[in-house]
């Protein structure tokens, strides 16, 4: 067994809630527990055995934030986080609520107050904990105002029931109308070396002392694939072209907190792999040309 630290300490630390008088430091390459579940993040995965090996091994390999949410199977990946983990000693389980699921790869926002309580309360009940130390709305409902939907998550954390609040895919105008009310620690948006349209919302957050988790963080399959174009640079630093796409996304920001998710031991093992990849000045210069 490798030792617990390695190689994920290699990607730092970073504090959630370093604003706030209950912070926590999390290691910043996590994982997303998006697919361990079924096709579609339906349903169970083929081998429910293999998803519990894949969430142990990224804790033996030091990972001590893992991203969930209960729409993922819906209900799937926080049931086997809890058989995997529990009772999650040193391990932050960040878990999102406000969306439905209608089938395989079908989602739909419901942001009413009610909902929202209902899915911390459930979400509670699955991962078997009294507090969920980091909740995030999945999407901010646009037919319900904002400020019902963060009034009530504001107010399921002043019972206890939530530590830290993030948001999933926001402006920073989202950002700023939360923050009047909620002190937000994390968002969560579709961030990688091809898709940046986040960038303003990234530094926001470098500046505030806000975790940015960025969601899909590798691509698409052209962008890491073996003749892709990182093969070149991947090649020359004898790594994988998936680890110079995690490895630019940890040398963006100190704030950057990927989470890579995968249902294979041997993809986990090289996603986390990345933390001990540097990308010199021309691997950098390169790969924000290429962006």
């Amino acid at each position: 067994m490798s030792e617990p630290t390695a190689p994920i300490a290699a990607s730092g630390t970073f504090v959630l809630g370093g604003f706030t008088d209950d912070p926590i430091a999390v290691r910043r390459l996590g994982f997303g527990a998006m697919r361990i579940t079924g096709p579609g993040i339906w349903g169970d995965p083929a081998d429910p055995e293999i998803a519990i090996s894949v969430l142990r091994r990224a804790v033996e390999l030091g990972v001590d934030f893992v991203d969930t949410a209960d729409s993922y199977g819906p209900e799937v990946s926080e049931d086997l986080i809890r058989a995997a983990l529990y009772p999650y000693d040193g391990i932050l389980i960040a878990t999102k609520g406000g969306l439905t699921r209608q089938g395989p790869d079908q989602w739909q926002a419901v942001g009413r107050p009610e909902y929202l309580r209902q899915c911390v309360q459930m979400s509670l009940r699955r991962l078997g904990v009294e507090r969920i130390d980091l909740w995030q709305l999945h999407r901010i409902d646009p037919k319900v105002p904002a400020d019902e939907q963060f009034g009530a998550i504001r107010e399921m954390q002043q019972e206890g029931l939530i530590r830290h609040v993030g948001l999933s895919e926001v402006s920073v105008d989202d950002l700023r109308a939360a923050q009047q009310g909620l002190p937000v620690v994390s968002v969560q948006n579709l961030y990688h070396l091809q898709q940046q349209q986040s960038q303003a919302l990234l530094d926001v957050c470098t500046a505030d002392g806000i975790g940015f988790i960025p969601w899909f963080p590798l691509g698409g399959r052209t962008l890491v694939a073996a003749d892709g174009p990182l093969a070149g640079i991947a090649e020359r630093l004898g790594c994988t072209p998936s680890q110079v796409a995690l490895a630019w996304l940890l040398q963006r920001s100190p704030a950057m907190l990927p989470i890579p998710g995968t249902g294979s031991v041997a993809h986990l093992e090289e996603n986390c792999a990345a933390a001990l990849i540097t990308l010199d000045d021309a691997a950098i210069a390169e790969l924000d040309a290429l962006g």
